[in-house]
């Protein structure tokens, strides 16, 4: 029998020390996200698939020709997305849409100068596939609709470009609306025709027309964005960036807040926002002077 040698099966050459150690220089250094040890093997998985994608042999040719071989800019888009979380859901975090829509908005209309309809800016700061920022036009188109009547427009931005394209599409499982409620389901969702087995729903284009999407580097000094915003709903992304970064990153969006606008932060980063010289209306929920 024939013994086994290293040549006759295929090397699966994994992400060294210093590769990883590479990798996460640079996304740190171009999107603040922290590579932490713990996502090393996720990572590895991904730039595996990736060098595949390209017909490189392994994650160390693909990172010869990242870093080695001046391929970085043209790779750059793909390996932000490659290092991003793009966990979201429509009505994450509930109780901070409940409050969004019965103490929120009441209370921003109220400070407007009486006479013509005003208009609302709300911006999702880390929008992923854009289910939090339909999530909000859903809950602006109803709270218009019972009045007293307002203009709204919705921003959502992410640092990844793949998933502003996906916002912008507006396509999602149907199973993914699931935790939005039935009225509204109805109302904002059209069906699709199914792909394969999945069916799949769209944004209705009355909805998709109050919202629109834009790549944006959260830690770039200057933002091209209005400083007259009402709600910035930030949640889910400081996690991934060090102390420092949260601190400068929730500085530089509250200075595009109106006066009295309000910055929310996801459940678990709500202490980020403390000392800050932010007035706490819930949990997350902060109004900035």
């Amino acid at each position: 029998m024939k013994a086994l040698r290293d040549c006759d099966t295929p090397i699966l050459q994994g992400l060294s020390d210093a590769e990883f150690a590479q990798f996460g220089a640079l996304i740190r250094d171009r999107t603040g996200i922290r590579l932490t040890p713990s996502k090393r093997a996720h990572m590895e998985g991904k730039l595996r698939k990736r060098a595949a994608f390209l017909g490189l042999a392994n994650v160390s040719d693909y990172s010869r020709m990242v870093f080695d071989r001046g391929g970085l800019e043209a790779e750059l888009d793909a390996l932000i997305h490659l290092a991003t979380t793009n966990k979201t859901d429509f009505f994450r975090e509930k109780l901070h849409f409940d409050l969004f829509d019965k103490s929120l908005l009441p209370a921003l209309l109220a400070a407007r100068p009486r006479g013509l309809a005003p208009r609302l800016k709300v911006w999702s700061a880390a929008a992923s596939n854009g289910a939090e920022a339909y999530t909000a036009a859903m809950v602006l188109a109803e709270a218009a609709k019972r009045g007293p009547p307002f203009d709204f427009a919705v921003l959502g931005t992410d640092v990844s470009s793949e998933m502003v394209a996906e916002a912008r599409r507006a396509i999602y499982p149907a199973t993914m609306i699931a935790p939005v409620p039935e009225p509204l389901r109805l109302r904002y969702f059209l069906q699709q025709r199914s792909t394969g087995n999945l069916a799949q729903v769209r944004v209705v284009p009355e909805l998709r027309q109050r919202v629109r999407f834009q790549q944006l580097n959260l830690i770039d000094e200057k933002l091209p964005i209005d400083r007259d915003v009402d709600v910035i709903f930030l949640r889910n992304v400081l996690i991934y960036f060090d102390p420092p970064t949260q601190k400068a990153v929730v500085r530089r969006l509250a200075k595009h807040l109106r006066p009295s606008g309000v910055l929310i932060l996801g459940h678990t980063e709500a202490a980020i926002g403390n000392g800050m010289g932010f007035e706490q209306i819930g949990t997350g929920v902060f109004r900035v002077a």
